[in-house]
């Protein structure tokens, strides 16, 4: 089994985090390779940084069962539209804020290892979209965001399910997310929690002028098109907050399941209502907590 490390030499500990795991690896007899990204940070390396071996992100890719992400959610969206036209599964080390999606931090991912030695984890698959705009094709793991971009009007958007004529409403713009998406920017828009296992999609109106248009969840199956005019002539669609494009009005974007799912390592020990609770605090009476 070779392991394939892609850090985010963003974060301020990333040399520190990387030494820790790369030295937990060695000593667990594990073949690794780190990404050469983090060499521009080698004035920082220490000796055991020093011996390790790295290579080229795509070489990476291609050499590696599995993939270690080190930075936070952010890193862990990126690093799985890296590697989406592998099946290689993904584990998550948190350096960030959340760590809803990169559920280790470096002590617990030392106390994994036996896990991974032994292959005793479980592998989530988890739907991605697709959106078609024209000939381009766009990928998201959480969620694909078309909204009214720098200008400060609403929009008009226009929804069709399977060609069936849903609604036409005003809004700053709209969140189609997948059931990892829905507790990212879909939530803070008044969408629902999907629990991951869910073969469904959500598309959550941002700010409608309207109190009627609600959240709405619908099959993965189905296809979705959204059709949107701006009078500023320009439409702005983004993919998990990371890649973004502006687009002239009147635009229409097609969406549906990706082809391409993310596949994510856990532990055997994980319950995703217990990271719910610990990480977003669902469920819990703040009356019982504060006191």
């Amino acid at each position: 089994m070779i392991l394939g490390i892609i850090p985010n030499i963003t974060k301020t500990d990333i040399v520190k985090a990387v030494d820790i795991i790369a030295k937990d690896l060695f000593d667990a007899d594990l073949e690794f390779y780190i990404c050469n990204s983090l060499l521009k940070m080698s004035n920082n390396f220490t000796d055991n940084l020093k011996k390790c071996d790295y290579l080229d992100l795509y070489e990476l890719i291609k050499k590696s069962d599995i993939i270690i992400s080190i930075g936070g959610d952010g890193t862990m969206l990126n690093t799985a539209y890296l590697v989406r036209n592998s099946k290689i599964p993904i584990i998550g080390v948190n350096l960030g804020k959340l760590g809803f999606l990169a559920e280790l931090d470096v002590k617990s991912f030392r106390e994994f290892i036996p896990e991974i030695k032994s292959k005793n984890f479980i592998i989530e698959e988890r739907i991605a979209l697709s959106a078609f705009i024209n000939s381009n094709e766009l990928y998201a793991i959480n969620d694909i965001v078309i909204d009214k971009g720098a200008w400060s009007k609403m929009i008009e958007l226009t929804i069709k399910i399977d060609e069936d004529y849903v609604s036409t409403f005003a809004a700053d713009g709209i969140i189609i997310a997948t059931p990892t998406g829905s507790t990212g920017y879909s939530l803070s828009a008044g969408g629902p929690i999907i629990t991951p296992k869910s073969d469904v999609i959500t598309l959550s109106p941002i700010a409608p002028h309207t109190l009627t248009m609600r959240p709405l969840v619908i099959s993965s199956e189905q296809k979705i098109t959204i059709i949107a005019h701006s009078l500023l002539g320009k439409i702005n669609v983004s993919c998990d907050g990371q890649r973004s494009e502006i687009y002239d009005s009147p635009l229409e974007v097609a969406i549906a399941k990706s082809d391409n799912n993310v596949r994510l390592i856990h532990s055997k020990n994980t319950n995703y209502f217990e990271i719910l609770r610990s990480k977003l605090f669902w469920g819990l009476d703040v009356r019982k907590v504060n006191n």
